[in-house]
């Protein structure tokens, strides 16, 4: 009768469980893996019986069939070589403890019979907690943010001999050790902001805007000449969003150990800003093994893109996608794969070729021509995808500067308040820019003069079917700040302003040309 051990393998950030069944029958000694292992998975039969010589296992003189179920589907990580281990061993009576029912086992022997991590770990412990296993035997890793998940009791073994240790209920001093320190490491760590907003002078109705944004995770376009504080409002943004929970955290590390990367701080939204020289690839993601692009490293954060129509603008476009539905689907001949992709989208330009079109002090010297082509770089579908459109003007800094300015921290308390609001709403992780309008708009009903207020600027400002959706839940996010059960008049007039910015400046490029 086979061994079976459990273990869990990877699509992407996506796992599934896997069966190792080991089975020892009669024929010429050696060991056979099928069930479409790729190289790095055919090469685990080398490493396991390093591993084993080693601790002094011996194998006896016959052939080891290793099958991984299901078959059809394609095997492309070394993370069975515990499973295949553990199983040979039980196979061939090395230890007689029982092993753990609903247990999986991850990672890559060394020769030596030591354990180690490799990328995709953390992919591979959020599907073990969607699979249903109770206990996870794994490698310790450093960058993981908690010591245990929820449901799922996560053993941290070194070496082989510790794994068969605690099938008798002895617990390694490693084990022991490295808990302690990391908890009391984790719980030590207070996030740190580069930028604060009390720093910023002025632009306070473009604080407000952001405020609103971070509170609802709506995209931002701001429009502006060089200066006026666009980078800066747009990189000070991160310290007003919500610390990441728990299974936020667990999926951006998922994301960054797939694709190579560290960060300093799980706990912070990511804030990622790519140069506009950055190809389709790297922004969308790609490659002949797919990996991760800009827009998933930038998931439950921010992407920032400044001098938006200096990208290619294909490139742009690649983006319409991935924020409608949240995630990217990157197909190739050899596989495919889907990374999540929900993102909060800030982009900055100027609004003319010179840069100083609207600005106070300064004539813009384009002609209208020029102008409209500049613009036109971001088309109107992607346009369209941008919930808020600032005009941004240069502070005042001596009039400006005397005004109480508020902290991040006392803006992050009341975006913080208006998600809480949200999640009631919806459940939790649903906030009202990613809300399906099915759902939005049977949680906040209107009253007919709001439709009427609605249809009229519709019909006058000539906005989308896609747009009025987005006005809607501006003015959501607006009234959940206000702590107003329902969408108020005041708020559906304010979010109409703030879509109605791009109008000041056509305006002026009109009368300027």
């Amino acid at each position: 009768m086979a061994t079976i051990i459990q273990s869990i393998g990877l699509k992407g950030i996506e796992g599934y469980r896997v069966q190792v069944e080991i089975q020892m029958v009669q024929g010429k000694e050696g060991i056979s893996i099928v069930g479409l292992p790729d190289a790095s998975v055919k090469e685990s039969k080398d490493r396991v019986l390093g591993a084993l010589a080693a601790i002094d296992c011996e194998l006896p003189e016959k052939r080891i069939i290793i099958n991984l179920s299901p078959a059809e589907q394609k095997k492309n990580s070394p993370l069975f070589d515990l499973a295949m281990a553990i199983g040979m061993m039980k196979e061939v009576g090395h230890f007689s403890e029982k092993i753990p029912k609903e247990a999986a086992f991850l990672g890559v022997l060394s020769l030596d019979g030591s354990i180690k991590s490799v990328e995709g770990m953390m992919p591979a412990i959020i599907a073990a907690k969607q699979e249903g296993f109770q206990i996870l035997y794994l490698p310790f890793i450093n960058e993981l943010p908690f010591q245990q998940v929820d449901g799922l009791e996560l053993r941290f073994v070194q070496t082989i001999e510790e794994v068969i240790q605690s099938f008798s209920g002895q617990t390694s001093l490693f084990l022991q050790q490295r808990t302690s320190s990391h908890r009391e490491s984790s719980d030590s760590l207070i996030p740190v902001y580069p930028k604060d907003f009390k720093d910023i002078i002025g632009l306070k109705q473009e604080k407000r805007a952001l405020e609103i944004a971070a509170a609802g995770g709506h995209n931002v376009l701001m429009s502006g000449p060089p200066g006026c504080g666009k980078s800066m409002l747009a990189e000070t943004f991160l310290s007003i969003l919500p610390l990441l929970t728990q299974n936020e955290q667990f999926e951006v590390m998922s994301i960054y150990q797939l694709a190579g990367k560290k960060r300093d701080s799980y706990r912070l939204p990511p804030f990622r800003s790519p140069h506009h020289s950055s190809s389709a690839i790297s922004l969308v993601g790609g490659g002949n093994q797919p990996k991760p692009g800009e827009v998933s490293l930038a998931h439950n954060g921010v992407l920032f893109l400044d001098e938006m129509p200096e990208f290619p603008k294909r490139t742009i476009d690649m983006l319409r996608q991935p924020l409608e539905s949240g995630k990217v689907t990157i197909s190739r001949a050899a596989s495919s794969a889907t990374y999540p992709s929900r993102f909060i989208l800030i982009g900055a330009m100027n609004p003319c070729p010179c840069g100083f079109l609207g600005a106070r002090n300064k004539y813009c010297t384009c002609t209208a021509k020029q102008i409209q082509a500049y613009q036109s770089r971001i088309s109107g579908p992607m346009k369209d995808r941008f919930d808020l459109l600032l005009s941004v003007q240069s502070a005042l800094i001596v009039k400006d500067i005397t005004q109480l300015v508020e902290t991040s921290e006392d803006i992050r308390k009341r975006v913080i308040a208006a998600r809480n609001r949200q999640y009631e709403r919806y459940g939790e992780g649903i906030n009202n820019a990613n809300a399906s309008n099915d759902l939005f708009l049977e949680k906040n009903p209107l009253s007919q003069n709001q439709r009427i207020m609605l249809q009229q600027w519709s019909s006058k400002e000539q906005f989308s079917n896609r747009v009025q959706v987005k006005i809607l839940k501006l003015a959501r996010t607006i009234s959940d700040l206000q702590g107003e059960e329902m969408i108020t008049n005041e708020s559906l007039w304010e979010a109409i302003s703030l879509r109605r910015n791009e109008q000041k400046i056509n305006q002026k490029w009109q009368v300027n040309g």
